[in-house]
């Protein structure tokens, strides 16, 4: 064990921001971008150190899951082009539904995961990246 690895703040702070990518999968993402306020403005405090890759993967993480959340509501557009037709725009609306609560299920998974597995490898004083 790393006794000064263990004791520095940029690892309280890095566990801190970790669980508050988990929590913000509730909170609308609002806790994630509080989150990657803070990876940005704290980015040059953790440069040379395990703490940087832990950055580096939580910020990629965010950009990520914003793409996928964006990509999730696209198919709302198609709702536009349905016409008069009821039946359409029924069609469309609820495919359009299922896709987007298929693909944030997915992400919501996925950003869990990454936390989860930058917690495991914060905890045992690694970098994400080898």
């Amino acid at each position: 064990m790393n006794y000064s690895v263990d004791q520095d703040p940029n690892r309280t702070l890095t566990l801190i921001l970790y669980v508050l990518y988990i929590i913000a999968i509730f909170t609308g993402g609002l806790l994630a971008i509080v989150a990657l306020i803070i990876n940005y403005v704290k980015r040059r405090d953790v440069q040379g150190s395990i703490f940087e890759s832990h950055f580096k993967w939580q910020i990629r993480t965010f950009w990520w899951y914003l793409a996928w959340n964006i990509i999730a509501f696209i198919p709302f557009l198609f709702l536009f082009f349905t016409g008069d037709n009821p039946n359409v725009f029924a069609g469309v609306a609820l495919s359009a539904v299922t896709f987007a609560f298929a693909v944030v299920f997915v992400a919501w998974i996925w950003i869990v995961y990454r936390a989860i597995r930058g917690l495991i490898a914060l905890n045992d004083n690694k970098p994400m990246y080898s």
